[in-house]
């Protein structure tokens, strides 16, 4: 049995997580996906897959030329995802693994693009750059970063109830509250990324940024 909180969590969740979360999740992920644009015979690597419905989608653009490789800290996670991806006929040119980040467990330049969606700020903030610059060795020179995460408030706007609630919630009880906002454009810029596209989208009043960034 594994002793980390997280991955007991999320394996508990895993075959429910699609009605617990992905209902307000999914449209923000999806425009992260076609602002990274994966492209046919790219080799793409999604950090945090959950159940899977990114890779399906990245699977089917990169085509039987391409290949996309997952990593998250569940086993249950990667059993529904398994599942999703058999039904699609996909499993060909689709590998999953379970594995704790940082580090990464690939090689330098071994990626076309790296993607997440509501991940980065699962992790705590002081290993948030760590994760960065892993994405940034294991991506090929000109490579992609695509990231979706609650953001914080810009300092000219007003924080809603709700992200007021979620912050404090974080803070007090991040057992049940295991993500924070975080300022993405800045973090991923302090990384060394110039960033190529950036947006930002409401989920229940909570801001969420959506950004690539190449890396030079």
């Amino acid at each position: 049995m594994s002793s980390n909180p997280a991955q007991q969590f999320y394996d508990r969740i895993s075959h429910a997580y699609d009605l617990i979360a992905d209902g307000g999740e999914h449209a923000a992920r999806e425009r992260g996906l076609e602002l990274l644009a994966p492209q046919t015979a790219e080799s793409v690597l999604e950090i945090g897959f959950g159940t899977g419905h990114s890779l399906l989608t990245i699977a089917e653009t990169v085509g039987p030329e391409g290949n996309v490789t997952g990593i998250d800290i569940s086993p249950g996670m990667k059993d529904v995802a398994a599942k999703r991806l058999d039904k699609a006929g996909l499993t060909d040119r689709v590998k999953l693994i379970v594995a704790e980040a940082p580090p990464l467990p690939f090689e330098n330049d071994a990626f076309d693009a790296v993607t997440m969606s509501f991940t980065l700020e699962l992790f705590a903030k002081e290993q948030i750059p760590a994760v960065l610059a892993e994405c940034r060795r294991v991506l090929k020179p000109g490579g992609r970063l695509g990231v979706v995460s609650m953001a914080t408030v810009p300092e000219s706007d007003r924080e809603s109830v709700l992200e007021k609630t979620y912050v404090w919630m974080h803070t007090h009880f991040p057992h049940i509250v295991d993500c924070q906002p975080i300022p993405l454009e800045t973090l991923v810029e302090s990384a060394g990324f110039e960033i190529a596209n950036q947006e930002r989208v409401d989920l229940f009043t909570m801001p969420v940024a959506i950004v690539v960034g190449l890396n030079p």
